[in-house]
């Protein structure tokens, strides 16, 4: 888990010469990797590296030099992740293809792979990632992410070469190396205020890109990066059609995630784990403890009733047998941390819960290296609320097209509000139409009253077309997973979750996304994941003798934050000075956007989600396009002896 950076400079380039201006950029991402750095340059390439020693500390330097015999030194690799199953990877290798290693990581289990197999290795990697190898010989650069996106991995093409960075930040500080303007991307901001965050490949920068998850290329100097989706993460339920056939699915999931966990505990530091109230990550939690009984567990929460899972995750943490800790985050705590927060996001997210995830990340960092964690369930199992809406949509689809379509127009004259109005709309929407995701931000109609220039060809189906055309056999909650893997999970979720970890340079491990689990997960039909009573059925049933029983069919609560509420007391002073200071006129109303905070604050709608995710590009605006707002950033530094 670390920080990379590499410029391909155009064939012909005097790589050393940029080599000054990347080792600068280097220190934009120091937390991702505070225990050592590296560089290396060679013709047209300079490779730049911040390292955190999770795996083979004393060894396994970068960038990192591998070849086989007689060609040593002949492929150059940066690598930011963990790969799980490198023992495996190595001894097969060493076995059929008399591999030879010199250090005892992982990182060479990439690189060997690679030279053997060719592209195709990627796909037998187990772990989170994002590398670019350097092949001397061919020359070329071949890299790739992970199947789900977990390592976030940012590149940017100009006159100057292509770069690619873990931060988008460091590829700011090298626009002019690279040879690129970055300006706002009005699209991607549009987008952002849809959804909540921007969707992949977008970033906030029109010239900064992201490389999509499950994805690999191949990049020659002077060319472009050639993208190759290798992981295409395809749902294909199968029937259960008896007791022993769900009893048999339930024995494969625990079986898989058991498996998993216990090749995420795999490292030379210690592991602890995050644990809320819910069944994820206390399931991740029981099994890790199998492997380590001095586990320490972590959780968060806030000193408002409702809005706290801190005395379940406790209990949870005295069933298992784990020593837990606690931080409770104040409002004050949350608007003082937040341009900081900001800043390590690199892009606007407007999830609130990446605030106390900060916090928590950062007591955690006191006592553990690495955590685990539980992002991903939901997606895979069938965990949210929202997956039931076909069920309580169902009547609508007897309904003729003509009339459904009345009954939308009929909701557009009830007042915001009342009850029944958006049953009533999205009843009246298909599927593709109605959903994207878990946050619903803006509609048009609202979004009309902040955003200047709204483009009426901007919608959420520019981010969902794909992922519903590649869904159309299945049946409605499968597909909606099926857009989450594609938009929410790699868009929000593990946005959050790798960005608010490493701004405290702590490794986050997520179980559950594993390729392993994935492929049980993929065959689970929508009877087994939602019923009238429950989500996540089936992995409910395969954890019931690894939870305990207060979590197992508890109601999932998520990561309430309480700015519904200190938006109207707490924090309405702080948001309306924030939108007088912004210099964001020529992108927002700022008339529209103080009326939507009285609005709020004299409880006429909860506009909660909508001002947090203007206040948050506000201060995003403050900081990387203004150069107003410059949040002081700590120096890594952990007093603990790890």
């Amino acid at each position: 888990m670390c920080g990379l950076l590499g410029l391909i400079c155009p064939s012909g380039s005097d790589a050393e010469q940029a080599r000054p201006a990347v080792l600068d950029a280097l220190r934009c991402q120091r937390h991702r990797g505070p225990d050592e750095s590296g560089a290396w340059s060679e013709d047209e390439v300079v490779f730049g590296f911040n390292r955190l020693s999770i795996i083979d500390v004393e060894h396994s330097h970068q960038p990192l030099h591998w070849g086989p015999p007689g060609a040593e030194g002949r492929y150059t690799i940066l690598f930011n992740g963990e790969i799980y199953n490198y023992l495996e990877l190595r001894a097969e290798l060493t076995e059929q293809h008399g591999a030879r290693f010199h250090t005892d990581g992982d990182t060479e289990a990439i690189v060997a792979a690679y030279h053997y197999l060719g592209p195709a290795a990627v796909a037998r990697l187990r772990g989170m990632f994002a590398f670019l190898i350097w092949d001397a010989e061919k020359r070329v650069v071949f890299g790739a992410r992970d199947p789900f996106g977990i390592k976030p991995l940012y590149y940017a093409v100009g006159s100057g070469g292509v770069a690619f960075s873990s931060e988008k930040k460091s590829l700011l500080a090298l626009a002019d190396t690279i040879g690129i303007a970055p300006a706002v991307d009005r699209k991607a901001l549009q987008h952002y205020l849809i959804l909540q965050y921007v969707p992949e490949p977008e970033s906030l920068h029109d010239a900064v890109r992201r490389i999509e998850s499950g994805t690999s290329f191949t990049l020659s100097p002077g060319g472009s990066p050639v993208l190759e989706r290798y992981f295409p993460a395809t749902f294909r339920p199968r029937p259960v059609r008896s007791e022993s056939d769900a009893n048999r699915l339930y024995d494969e999931i625990a079986e898989a995630l058991r498996d998993s966990v216990a090749k995420h505990m795999r490292a030379d530091v210690t592991v602890g784990s995050f644990l809320s109230g819910g069944i994820d990550s206390t399931a991740i939690a029981a099994l890790a403890r199998e492997h380590n009984p001095d586990l320490i567990t972590f959780t968060t929460g806030f000193e408002r009733a409702g809005f706290s899972e801190v005395d379940v995750a406790a209990e949870s943490a005295a069933a298992i047998g784990v020593k837990h800790v606690v931080r409770t985050v104040t409002p004050t705590e949350m608007m003082d941390a937040l341009p900081l927060i900001t800043w390590y996001l690199d892009d606007p997210v407007a999830d609130p819960a990446l605030v106390p995830l900060w916090f928590i990340a950062r007591e955690a960092r006191q006592h553990v290296k690495v955590v685990l964690s539980g992002e991903g369930a939901d997606e895979l199992f069938g965990g949210y609320a929202i997956y039931r809406e076909p069920l309580s949509l169902s009547p609508f689809d007897r309904v003729p097209g003509a009339l459904r379509k009345a009954m939308g127009k009929v909701s557009t004259k009830i007042p915001d509000g009342i009850r029944g109005k958006d049953l009533l709309r999205r009843g009246a929407l298909t599927l593709e139409e109605r959903y994207y995701g878990n946050a619903r931000i803006f509609r048009d109609d609202q979004l009309r009253l902040v955003l200047r220039n709204l483009d009426p060809a901007v919608s959420h189906l520019d981010v969902t077309a794909g992922p519903y055309r590649e869904s159309q056999d299945l049946d409605p909650v499968t597909r909606m997973q099926h857009v989450d893997l594609f938009t929410w999970l790699r868009g929000d979720i593990l946005v959050k979750a790798d960005k608010m970890t490493m701004a405290n340079s702590l490794e986050l491990r997520v179980p559950f996304l594993d390729p392993e689990v994935f492929r049980i997960a993929a065959q689970i039909p929508s009877e087994q994941k939602i019923t009238k009573e429950t989500t996540k059925f089936a992995l409910r049933r395969a954890l019931r003798d690894i939870v305990p029983a207060h979590v197992l069919n508890r109601r999932k609560l998520g990561f309430p934050v309480p700015i519904r509420h200190w938006l109207k007391d707490e924090m309405h002073d702080w948001a309306v000075d924030i939108v007088h200071q912004s210099q964001t006129d020529q992108y927002l109303d700022k008339a529209g956007v103080l009326r939507f905070i009285e609005e709020h604050r004299s409880g006429v709608l909860d506009h909660s989600r909508r001002i947090w995710a203007l206040l948050v590009f506000m201060i995003w605006h403050g900081i990387f396009i203004e150069g107003r707002i410059t949040p002081v950033v700590p120096e890594p530094h952990y007093p603990v002896k790890l």
